[in-house]
């Protein structure tokens, strides 16, 4: 039988500085090899992002020989064998062979060594222990092409020790399981999973949410949704999702294919937890979101959910007062649930026209600027202070309830009248 090889799958295999880095750390007796994830994708045909290197050189070695290649370097993580080198403007991360000798279940004090197998045999899964030669052939030392092959996830070795080496591997089974695994998932890694879900709370946020979200990102993460729901995994690191429920998130998926909508990790997590402003904060600030992604969450949970059968002069009138990115995302939501429906419930095909409908005009619709200022108001002679504002905000409201179709020449009339009416 051939040997396997990502030859003719990778075009990146052939850039002549990354044949050119792998010759030189390869020189004199030591070996380089493409690592994990490239080699990984290259075999199923995925798009491939970034190229990790390993080799048998030691860090300062591999400074050595990437700048004598006329390479530039940097010691991103030189006490744990990695290094970074720029080729032909894109990095690489170069990692000497390593195996632990000490865990705690967020870090991993490791030598360096010269055995491949058992460098391979401290990653996380059998699918990403693989290696590529400089001229695509794969070695595979733990089982991998197989299990990449029946969409099979499996930890390499003894599932509760790899976790217990690094409690982000509960979460990373179930993303890769999203991105990678069919059928059900491996039946160890599962109760493993489950068993140790309890030190999920020694991860930091960033390294919790930053899971989720790759998880969120995967073309379909429904069924792994689904499992971690079962082991308890999800109620662990999103509580909000354990009586909101998970189902919304399979027919959100099947809009998103239908109606060519981009795949959308903050709407999927929307998808999956309560419309509720505490605590939607409360989740932000737990799960250390960035600026953005908490006001985006924020204003979803605060925007008024359109009805479906709603005019367009009352969907005016709540989209000025509204964050429309807010009521956008209700909108979505609301759509990819009444398409869910349809397949049984002829009334839901009348409730996806309307939220559509309402989409449409969202998409065109630019909040109109109210003509009238404070100062305006006190050209006509009102008095500086509290009157003036509710003078101000009644005339905005009678524009808005109005349509917005009042000119300034009309408001200022009304605005004389209101004040007149307000000094009498």
């Amino acid at each position: 039988m051939s040997a396997v090889s990502i030859a003719g799958k990778a075009d990146w295999l052939g850039d002549e500085a990354l044949q050119r880095l792998l010759a030189a750390l390869s020189a004199d007796g030591e070996e380089a090899r493409i690592a994990g994830g490239a080699v990984r994708n290259a075999l199923l045909g995925m798009p491939v992002t970034d190229i990790d290197i390993a080799t048998t050189t030691v860090p300062d070695e591999t400074e050595r020989r990437a700048q004598a290649a006329g390479f530039r370097t940097v010691p991103t993580g030189k006490e744990h064998g990695t290094v970074t080198v720029i080729a032909d403007g894109r990095p690489h991360e170069v990692t000497t062979l390593r195996a632990d000798v000490e865990t705690d279940g967020r870090h991993a004090r490791v030598v360096f060594g010269r055995d491949w197998k058992r460098d391979a045999e401290r990653r996380d899964f059998t699918i990403n222990g693989l290696y590529a030669d400089a001229d695509g052939t794969v070695v595979d030392l733990v089982g991998g092409i197989a299990d990449l092959e029946a969409r099979n996830l499996r930890f390499i070795g003894d599932a509760e020790t790899r976790i217990r080496e690094d409690y982000l591997r509960i979460l990373r089974f179930f993303r890769f399981f999203a991105w990678y695994g069919s059928g059900r998932p491996d039946a160890e890694g599962i109760k493993a999973c489950a068993r140790l879900k309890g030190d999920l709370g020694r991860l930091s946020a960033e390294r919790v949410w930053s899971e989720l979200k790759k998880l969120l990102s995967a073309p379909d993460p429904s069924r792994a949704l689904l499992w971690m729901r079962q082991t308890g995994v999800l109620t662990a690191v999103l509580p909000e999702s354990e009586k909101w429920g998970i189902d919304a998130i399979h027919g959100l998926v099947s809009a998103e294919r239908d109606l060519g909508w981009a795949v959308d990790p903050m709407l999927r997590l929307e998808a999956i937890v309560p419309p509720d402003p505490v605590r939607m904060k409360a989740l932000a600030e737990r799960l250390k979101l960035s600026n953005a992604e908490a006001a985006r969450l924020e204003s979803w949970a605060f925007a008024p959910p359109p009805e479906h059968g709603m005019g367009e002069g009352v969907f005016a009138r709540l989209l000025y007062h509204a964050d429309l990115r807010g009521v956008e995302d209700r909108l979505l939501l609301s759509l990819a649930s009444a398409r869910t429906r349809a397949v049984h419930e002829n009334a839901a095909l009348a409730e996806a026209g309307g939220y559509s409908r309402l989409l449409k005009y969202l998409a065109g619709w630019k909040r109109p600027e109210f003509p009238v200022k404070g100062g305006d108001l006190l050209e006509l002679g009102a008095p500086a202070g509290k009157a003036l504002g509710d003078t101000l905000r009644k005339l905005e409201s009678e524009w808005v309830e109005g349509g917005f179709r009042d000119d300034r020449g009309a408001l200022l009339r009304r605005a004389a009248e209101l004040l007149k009416e307000s000094s009498a």
